[in-house]
C-alpha cells in the first residue's frame, strides 16, 4: 500500500473525529475544548509525520492537502468563545491558533519554495535524524536505514519546490549564498563509516547479535554509498549550476510576490506585537543611542585614549581577546557556565532536572554558522546542549562569552526551554512551544540578568554585553531597513559594524541571516524591552514585597508564551499580591 495514502486515511479518520464529534460542543465546557484539543494536537502531528521508514511528502499536492487541513482546523478554532474558557485553556487557544496561524501563512507566501537560509537548509535538517531518531530494537535500526534510502526522492521533492521558486521569483538572495554550497558537499564522504548518518551504528546494543548487527551496518554503509552521497552531491550541483546563478539579485522581503505583506505578517508573527516596520525602525534607533552612550562609559572607564572605532578595532585586533585553540575557547565556555549554575538559585526558586552540555557546533555547518547556539533535548533521555563556534578563533572574541553563554545554556535558553519541557501539567503542545518573541528575549534578558550574578566584573566583558545588547538594537534598524526601508547589504553591515565590536565575518554572516530570515531577528530586542518593561512594572506595583524569585516563577511557570498573554499573568501576579494582606 502506498504510505502516504495510508497516512490520509489515518489523518482523514482524526480529521472526521475532531470536526463532528467535537463540533456539537465547542462553544460549552471546558472539558470538552479540553478534549478537541487534545484531539486536534494529535491530529496535527499526524499531519507533520511521516511513516515509519519514511520521510515526509513534499509533493505540491501533499504541500496543498496540509494547507486545507489546517485551514479547516483553523476555522473551527476561530469559532470558539474563549471568554467562557478558563485562563488556562484561553491561553491554550491563543497557542494553537498562533502555531496554526503560523503555518498557513508561510505556505500562503510560498516559504516552502525557499526551504533554505543563508547558515542551513532541509539538507542540514537531515543531518540531525541520527540525533532525533529513538533506537530500541532491530525494527528501528531497519526503519532508519529505510529512510536513508528515501532520502534522494525528498532531497528530489525539494529541488523541484526550490525550481517552482526559481520560476516565480520566490528565491533566496543571490548576496547571501556565496560559500552555502560548502555546507551540502561536507555531508559527502568517502568512507560511509565518516558520515554523521553512520552515528547510529558506531557502537553496537547489547541486544543485537553480532551477525545481526553487522548486516545492519552494511546495510545502513550501502545506503549512505549509493542513496544519500548521491542526492547531496546532485544537490550541490544543482545549487552551483542553477540555484546560485538564478537567485534574486534584490535582498529585501518587501521584494519578493506579496513581498510588504509578507514582511509584515513575519513581523508580527517573530515578534507577537502589533507593529510596522517603520514603529520598529524608531525604536531601534532609539535604543542604538542609549547603548551607545553606556559603551562610551565604559571606554572610559577601560581607560582607553582614542575614538569608538579606534577601541573596537583595538577589540577586534588584539590577540589578548582571541583563544589558541580550539579546547581553550571550549573550556572557557564551560567554565562560565559552571559558574553561571552556581547562581541560579538566588534568582530561581523552580530549576529544571534536564542537564545541560557545551559542545561545538557541528563542523559541517560552522563556516556559516552564528557564533553560538543552544540544541534542547528531543528525548527524555537526552541532555540540551550550549554549542559553541569553534571555527576561525580569531572570529570568536572572549570578551563576548559570558554573555553568549548566559543567553544560550543558563539561566538563558537551557533553563527556559527545560523547565517548558517539564511543565507535566500542561499539554504536550504547549511543552513544545516556542515563540521567538518570549524565548528570544528571554534570553537576552537573561545576559542583562548576568550583571546580578556577578558577570561582566572588567569593562571588556561589560564591554562584550552592551555589543550583544546593541546588536540585538541593530537588529530592530537593520532588518527593517533592508526589508521595508531600501537599504543595501553594505550598509546594514555598515551600520552593524560601526555599533558593536562584533568581528567582521560574524558581521557579515549575521547581515546574511536577517536577508535570508526577515522578521526573526526583531524578537530579541522587542522581547527582552517586554520582560523588562513587566519587571518595572512589578517591582514599582509590590515594592518592598517584589520577589525576584517569584517572578521569574511567574514569566517561566506557564512555557513560552507569546507577549500578550505573558502580560496578562503578569498583571494577574500583581493583582494578587496586592490582596494578599
Amino acid at each position: 500500500m502506498n504510505t502516504t495514502l495510508s497516512s490520509k486515511a489515518l489523518l482523514i479518520i482524526i480529521s472526521s473525529f475532531v470536526f463532528s464529534g467535537c463540533a456539537s460542543y465547542l462553544q460549552h465546557t471546558d472539558t470538552s475544548f479540553t478534549a478537541f484539543t487534545e484531539q486536534l494536537w494529535r491530529a496535527e502531528k499526524q499531519l507533520n509525520q511521516a511513516e515509519s521508514g519514511q520521510l515526509i511528502d513534499m509533493l505540491p499536492e501533499a504541500l496543498l492537502q496540509r494547507q486545507q487541513q489546517r485551514l479547516a482546523w483553523y476555522k473551527r478554532l476561530q469559532q470558539i468563545d474563549v471568554s467562557v474558557l478558563t485562563e488556562q485553556n484561553q491561553i491554550n487557544h491563543a497557542i494553537l491558533v498562533y502555531r496554526l496561524a503560523n503555518e498557513i501563512d508561510e505556505y500562503r507566501f510560498g516559504a516552502h519554495l525557499m526551504p533554505l537560509t543563508a547558515e542551513s537548509g532541509f539538507h542540514t535538517d537531515l543531518g540531525f535524524m541520527p540525533k532525533y531518531t529513538v533506537f530500541r530494537s532491530v525494527k528501528d535500526y531497519q526503519a532508519y536505514i529505510q529512510k536513508l534510502a528515501a532520502i534522494p526522492r525528498y532531497m528530489q521533492q525539494q529541488t523541484n519546490l526550490m525550481k517552482q521558486g526559481l520560476a516565480t521569483g520566490i528565491t533566496q538572495p543571490k548576496a547571501v549564498l556565496a560559500g552555502f554550497e560548502k555546507s551540502i558537499l561536507s555531508y559527502v564522504v568517502a568512507e560511509p563509516t565518516e558520515s554523521v548518518f553512520y552515528q547510529p551504528f558506531s557502537s553496537q546494543p547489547s541486544y543485537i547479535n553480532d551477525t545481526e548487527w553487522q548486516q545492519l551496518a552494511d546495510e545502513a554503509a550501502m545506503q549512505i554509498r549509493t542513496a544519500v552521497n548521491p542526492a547531496y552531491q546532485a544537490y550541490y550541483h544543482f545549487m552551483v549550476n542553477e540555484y546560485q546563478p538564478g537567485a534574486r539579485d534584490t535582498i529585501a522581503a518587501s521584494a519578493l510576490p506579496q513581498g510588504a505583506d509578507f514582511y509584515q505578517n513575519r513581523l508580527q508573527h517573530y515578534t507577537t506585537l502589533q507593529l510596522t516596520p517603520a514603529q520598529v525602525h524608531e525604536i531601534g534607533l532609539n535604543e542604538v543611542k542609549r547603548i551607545r552612550q553606556e559603551m562610551q562609559q565604559v571606554i572610559q572607564q577601560a581607560g582607553f585614549n582614542g575614538s569608538f572605532a579606534d577601541f573596537i578595532q583595538f577589540l577586534r585586533t588584539d590577540p589578548q581577546f582571541y583563544a589558541k585553540t580550539p579546547e581553550e575557547l571550549m573550556r572557557y565556555a564551560a567554565f562560565l557556565a559552571k559558574k553561571a549554575d552556581a547562581e541560579l538559585p538566588k534568582l530561581f526558586k523552580t530549576l529544571p532536572r534536564t542537564p545541560y552540555g557545551v559542545v561545538p557546533v557541528p563542523a559541517e555547518i560552522a563556516p556559516k554558522y552564528t557564533t553560538g547556539r543552544y540544541s534542547g533535548p528531543s528525548r527524555d533521555d537526552q541532555a540540551g546542549f550550549y554549542w559553541v563556534n569553534t571555527y576561525r578563533l580569531d572570529r570568536r572574541p572572549l570578551y563576548e562569552m559570558e554573555a553568549l553563554t548566559l543567553h544560550e545554556a543558563v539561566p538563558g535558553h537551557h533553563l527556559q526551554i527545560a523547565l517548558a519541557r517539564e511543565q507535566n501539567e500542561l499539554p504536550e503542545y504547549r511543552r513544545s512551544f516556542y515563540t521567538s518573541a518570549f524565548g528570544e528575549g528571554w534570553g537576552l534578558y537573561a545576559e542583562y540578568l548576568g550583571m546580578e550574578m556577578g558577570f561582566y566584573q572588567d569593562p571588556y566583558s561589560n564591554f562584550g554585553r552592551l555589543t550583544y545588547e546593541m546588536w540585538r538594537a541593530a537588529r530592530l534598524v537593520v532588518d527593517t531597513g533592508m526589508h521595508s526601508m531600501g537599504w543595501s547589504r553594505q550598509q546594514a553591515i555598515d551600520f552593524l559594524a560601526s555599533n558593536t565590536a562584533l568581528s567582521m565575518h560574524n558581521v557579515t554572516t549575521e547581515i546574511d541571516r536577517y536577508i535570508s530570515w526577515p522578521g526573526q531577528a526583531l524578537s530579541y530586542k522587542l522581547g527582552e524591552i517586554t520582560i523588562k518593561r513587566l519587571r518595572v512594572e512589578t517591582e514599582q506595583a509590590l515594592g518592598n514585597r517584589f520577589d525576584i524569585r517569584e517572578f521569574h516563577d511567574v514569566l517561566l511557570s506557564n512555557g513560552s508564551l507569546p507577549l500578550v498573554q505573558l502580560e496578562q499573568q503578569v498583571r494577574r501576579y500583581i493583582t494578587e499580591q496586592q490582596q494578599v494582606e
